[in-house]
């Protein structure tokens, strides 16, 4: 059984949290929760809980300056948030969970089945995202955290070849050879990835066009990629391509 504690300085989000589990997830059992990030520490600490909800802005310490006063994090990660676009997405490029307010229930029965599965979050994984959201918007990650099924890949952007999509998960395939499976959508990585010279030329692939050797035509258009694999290219995704290169 998952046992929570909810830190977060707004009593509502709190106690709208706390119903929600009951609610939406009934195995969890909540530990307490604080409004105050100090209490939170020692809550944390008294408590010993194996999944944490944490609000990122706080006063006094905010999420990253707690969890820096902890030292070790043996408990899975949730954080809570407000941020926008731009923010979620370095939640993404790091693969730590998040929920924005205000918290959908499916969501959330979501994040909690993905902490019931998923290994401890790695440091690196807190320091990117550390790094991202606190600088200035614009300037992106040259790296993703991808999780797979034994722990967290820390792979490099340009070393991305191309994503195929497997039913709700996705494959990346990288210039090393190596394959990760993981628990996103393309839909998902499509969205994290664009405009990181990444394009979806079909409804199962994403390329890094910084890879594509070829583009072939005839009745079966397709790339062929840096590590000599063909990747088929859907019609009406061939405009994209066109107006990325401009020399098709």
């Amino acid at each position: 059984m998952l046992r929570v504690v909810i830190i977060d300085d707004e009593p509502d989000c709190v106690r709208l949290l706390s119903l929600q589990l009951k609610l939406y997830c009934p195995s969890v059992q909540l530990l307490g929760s604080a409004t105050d990030s100090e209490e939170g520490l020692q809550l944390i600490q008294q408590l010993q809980p194996n999944l944490l909800f944490l609000d990122v802005e706080m006063p006094v310490m905010n999420g990253f300056q707690l969890l820096e006063k902890l030292g070790t994090i043996p408990f899975q990660l949730v954080f809570v948030t407000a941020y926008d676009r731009f923010a979620v997405k370095a939640f993404r490029y790091s693969a730590l969970d998040y929920l924005l307010k205000p918290i959908d229930g499916k969501q959330l029965q979501d994040a909690v089945n993905r902490a019931a599965q998923r290994q401890l979050p790695a440091q690196q994984q807190l320091s990117m995202l550390k790094k991202q959201l606190h600088d200035k918007e614009g300037s992106q990650p040259d790296k993703i955290a991808l999780p797979f099924q034994n722990g967290v890949a820390f792979t490099e952007l340009k070393n991305i070849v191309y994503c195929s999509s497997e039913n709700n998960y996705t494959r990346f395939f990288t210039t090393d050879g190596q394959q990760y499976l993981v628990a996103k959508t393309l839909g998902d990585i499509q969205e994290t990835l664009e405009g990181r010279h990444f394009l979806r030329v079909h409804r199962q692939y994403v390329v890094n066009l910084d890879h594509i050797r070829k583009y072939v035509r005839g009745e079966g258009n397709y790339l062929v990629m840096s590590n000599n694999q063909q990747v088929p290219v859907a019609r009406n995704q061939k405009e994209r391509l066109i107006e990325r290169f401009g020399w098709l």
